[in-house]
């Protein structure tokens, strides 16, 4: 696996100019798979829609998404981005196929949950779409029909270190949105979660996408600086 120290050479500059996009919507330049953590990398760049004969896949069309072509648990590996990042705010849209599960890992270690919780907007669980795995459900969210594009917003402060590596302030999740709506607000996360890219909290780390459990897809992807409070 490409060492973290490697990406950190490879970090784009958020500037006042626009938010920075580290998924063209063309390729799937930038991004690493994981090594052992699938039998083999199924991601590319498609269209993706429901199967009418078996609404727990997709079918690919032309189009501009980050897909995890794959129809169980277990077939693909976890995706990740050569860039890293510190303070930061996430914007983009996921779709999710019935009965599937992925997740939205911030800095790589801290994962917001991806799944098809449709129907469960009244008593979320702490596995369901939006929740900060191992740290707290979500409230009050809107979910959508297995299919339908999901929007989330995603603001993260990274942890603090101080000058000998040691860790002063955890990560904090400052809010994340679903759907228009707001689930989390100020939640710290006293560790990471398991099944990061390396397990270890850092002050700069790349977005990761959970590809080893479920078929799941991704669009609009745009990170900015985290806006000050």
């Amino acid at each position: 696996m490409t060492s973290l120290l490697a990406l950190a050479l490879l970090v784009t500059s958020q500037t006042a100019a626009g938010p920075e996009r580290p998924f063209n919507g063309r390729d799937l330049d930038g991004w690493i798979a994981k090594e052992n953590s699938g039998p083999a990398n199924a991601w590319k760049v498609g269209g993706p829609s429901l199967d009418p004969e078996n609404k727990r896949k997709f079918v690919l069309g032309r189009g501009d998404a980050m897909v995890n072509d794959i129809v169980q648990h277990g077939q693909s590996r976890d995706f990740y981005s050569k860039a890293v990042y510190g303070d930061q705010w996430i914007t983009l849209e996921v779709m999710v196929p019935q009965g599937s599960n992925s997740g939205i890992y911030v800095q790589g270690e801290y994962e917001v949950q991806v799944l098809d919780s449709f129907g469960k907007d009244a008593n979320p669980g702490p596995g369901d779409m939006g929740a900060l795995y191992g740290a707290q459900p979500p409230k009050s969210p809107k979910y959508k029909a297995p299919g339908e594009w999901n929007t989330v917003d995603i603001r993260f402060q990274a942890p603090r270190f101080d000058a000998g590596g040691k860790k002063v302030e955890n990560a904090k999740f400052i809010r994340v949105e679903l759907n228009g709506g707001v689930i989390h607000e100020n939640v710290e996360m006293m560790s990471q979660t398991p099944g990061g890219v390396d397990g270890k909290e850092k002050a700069m780390g790349p977005l990761m996408f959970q590809g080893n459990h479920g078929p799941v897809a991704f669009r609009n992807i745009r990170i900015r600086p985290l806006p000050a409070r």
